[in-house]
């Protein structure tokens, strides 16, 4: 899952992004309304966190803007405000929950996946069933047989990538595009390495490489 954050608060930002990258999903930052929203416009993230209070462009009409450009995402609206009024402003122009700084950290976390997992409901089922692989990607489980699999957060990240499409496959590049944040400049063959760990877990060659293509999840025939 990929997240942006439009926040213009940068420590709160940054501390968000750090929480919320450890927790498995890749999060871009910006501090600016304007840039918030091409940013939105531009990448199809899974959910944006959206502060009010923003130079340029305000949250209110940054998600005026995307919801009459037809965007869906979710989006999560921040404030230090407090008031019925600001509530019902913000839901008004398309948020699809509400937070009031300062916010436990923990509630967050639990808004967001709450936010993802209502998305997901409104389509596929969270849970995939590949041959003897299930993958919860609500729970963030995965059982191979009747046995579970641990997995780090940045693995079953990648795993989600390849599940979700099995039998389709899955660029280097579009992995890293999900999975990573967006000012990652490191190797990419780090894909490659998170790919043979998650072979070496999941026991059964699952996981195919498609020469100069990418990856695919076999799905049994």
């Amino acid at each position: 899952m990929r997240l942006l954050i439009v926040e213009d608060e940068r420590r709160l930002a940054l501390s968000l992004a750090k929480g919320l990258t450890a927790e498995g999903y890749a999060v871009d930052v910006v501090h600016d309304g304007s840039e918030g929203l091409h940013r939105a416009t531009e990448t199809p993230y899974d959910l944006v966190i959206l502060d009010i209070m923003l130079p340029g462009l305000n949250g209110y009409r940054v998600c005026a803007a995307l919801r009459a450009a037809g965007h869906e995402v979710p989006i999560l609206m921040l404030t230090a405000k407090d008031g019925e009024y600001d509530e019902a402003e913000g839901l008004d122009t398309g948020a699809d929950d509400y937070l009031t700084k300062p916010f436990s950290y923990v509630v967050l976390v639990a808004r967001v996946k709450a936010l993802l997992r209502r998305r997901g409901s409104a389509g596929t089922s969270p849970v995939h069933v590949v041959g003897e692989l299930t993958v919860d990607t609500a729970a963030h489980r995965v059982h191979v047989g009747e046995s579970e699999v641990t997995l780090t957060a940045k693995e079953f990240a990648v795993l989600e990538q390849l599940v979700v499409r099995a039998g389709e496959v899955v660029s280097k590049a579009q992995i890293l595009e999900h999975v990573w944040d967006f000012a990652y400049d490191g190797d990419p063959n780090i894909v490659e390495v998170y790919v043979s760990t998650l072979r070496r877990k999941l026991g059964a060659p699952l996981i195919r490489t498609v020469r100069g293509a990418g990856y695919r999840l076999e799905v049994p025939r």
